[in-house]
């Protein structure tokens, strides 16, 4: 082959990743749908492949659960490091053209996963223990605002760290919103790796954390009607997602009995119950993300409301593999492509972070343990319960870039509470173990830890 040729052949290798839209030269440069085709299955491969080995990585070397791995792989991915070495590189495969792409399969990942985790929520276990999780989650909300009350007037003297103007009250709001809130999908990942997802202390936690979450929207809610959204996204969004979870909860599982028994009779689940199972999912993330709370509460709830029995174990083998392993990695990378962990460039603010991130475990940790306690709960499941609730992880990523592509906190702050989503949610598995699991499992109360370590919704290995 002469040089001509393989110049030829690198110079259209090169133009791979460039932009195919109009050849006007008056048009601008735009993607054509082959662009987003090439950048989507490069980006899925990479994700799928960071998020095995870091995961891999995690737990072999720090102990930690797969899903922290994955919550790791996604900020690697993004500007934090791969950016932060590679920029022309990282820039070529995750182009900003692409991250609503991105964005959709996330939701659609992270939605299914709830979705799953939903369906085997042990209501039984959470009427003997109804009393603890109201305890603990009025505690998860209430601690986190009286500590914001008490820290943001100092960070609202701190430049750049708030927007200009902004009122206390808002701003007291959207930092107990983001110290209240318990990573949801990590709290139920973390919980099925470490084989809990059929225990009352799983089940209490899951539902603490989900009704701290659900705060927590509503509470943004609040705030970005305080910066000119109106009063009515606050008001849909509570109102709308108390009427559609109150819907689904209380007639939900009459409703959909007859699912159930069609799979019972069969003996399997056919194709057309998957598929009407599944419109109903997407409906419900529809209705939940539409009113302003948050799709994944939309799958969890009618997770909830799906009949058991050989209809989830069906539902699982068909859907679970999928979301786990191919959507779900998704919502960690579309999350680590917003985070920039070097924006702490300075003692004062490394400081600052430092204080947030005490504040945030003392208000989480501190008060879902005392309530454990108040609530009837022995020392050792107290504190277990206080380890799970404390983890943030990409929730609070989310809630984060919500404030600031909304002007609601500038860049440092971001990145303070980005260090203490990743830190907490590291911390939490570790902690577990120490105060709970290890005591559990030698005395046979929880299965051995390498038979769910790396668990999906269903326990499996993943």
């Amino acid at each position: 082959m002469s040089s001509d040729r393989i110049a030829s052949l690198l110079s259209i290798l090169s133009e791979v990743f460039a932009k195919h839209g109009p050849a006007a030269p008056a048009a601008a440069a735009t993607y054509s749908p082959g662009d987003f085709s090439i950048h989507f299955f490069l980006q899925l491969a990479l994700i799928m492949l960071a998020c095995r080995v870091v995961g891999w990585a995690g737990r072999r070397f720090l102990a930690q659960p797969q899903v922290v791995g994955e919550m790791i792989a996604g900020v690697i991915l993004g500007p934090s490091l791969l950016g932060l070495f590679f920029p022309e590189l990282q820039a070529a495969i995750f182009p900003k053209e692409m991250k609503n792409v991105l964005y959709s399969g996330a939701q659609l990942g992270v939605g299914l996963y709830m979705f799953l985790v939903g369906t085997t929520l042990r209501l039984d276990h959470f009427a003997t223990k109804a009393r603890s999780a109201v305890g603990v989650s009025l505690a998860g909300i209430l601690a986190p605002f009286f500590i914001a009350f008490l820290i943001t007037p100092s960070l609202l003297g701190v430049p750049g760290l708030f927007a200009a103007g902004i009122s206390t009250a808002n701003a007291t709001l959207f930092m107990g919103a983001c110290i209240a809130l318990t990573a949801f999908p990590m709290l139920a990942r973390i919980i099925n790796e470490r084989g809990l997802a059929n225990t009352s202390l799983g089940t209490l936690s899951l539902t603490a954390g989900a009704f701290d979450d659900a705060a927590s929207w509503c509470v943004l809610a609040l705030v970005l009607a305080a910066f000119g959204a109106g009063p009515s996204v606050a008001v849909l969004a509570i109102g709308g997602g108390i009427l559609w979870g109150g819907f689904v909860l209380i007639f939900g599982r009459r409703l959909l009995a007859p699912l159930g028994r069609m799979v019972e009779r069969e003996g399997t689940m056919s194709h057309t119950v998957l598929g009407i199972t599944l419109v109903l999912f997407c409906t419900s993330a529809f209705v939940m993300d539409a009113v302003g709370i948050h799709s994944i509460f939309g799958g969890f709830i009618l997770g909830v409301a799906m009949p058991r029995g050989l209809f989830v174990t069906e539902l699982k083998k068909k859907v679970e593999p999928l979301a786990v392993v191919l959507l779900l990695p998704m919502f960690f990378t579309y999350s680590g492509l917003n985070t920039r962990l070097d924006m702490i460039n300075s003692g004062q603010l490394l400081l600052i972070a430092l204080g947030v991130l005490a504040a945030s475990v003392l208000a989480k940790f501190g008060a879902c343990y005392l309530a454990a306690r108040l609530s009837g709960e022995d020392n050792r499941t107290a504190l277990g319960i206080g380890a799970l609730m404390n983890s943030r992880g990409l929730m609070e990523l989310i809630i984060i870039n919500i404030g600031l592509q909304k002007g609601i906190i500038g860049p440092a702050l971001f990145s303070m509470l980005v260090l203490m989503a990743v830190v907490t949610t590291m911390m939490a598995s570790p902690l577990f173990e120490l105060f709970y699991g290890r005591q559990a499992r030698a005395s046979g109360e929880l299965e051995a830890l390498g038979e769910n370590v790396g668990g999906s919704a269903a326990g499996s290995p993943t």
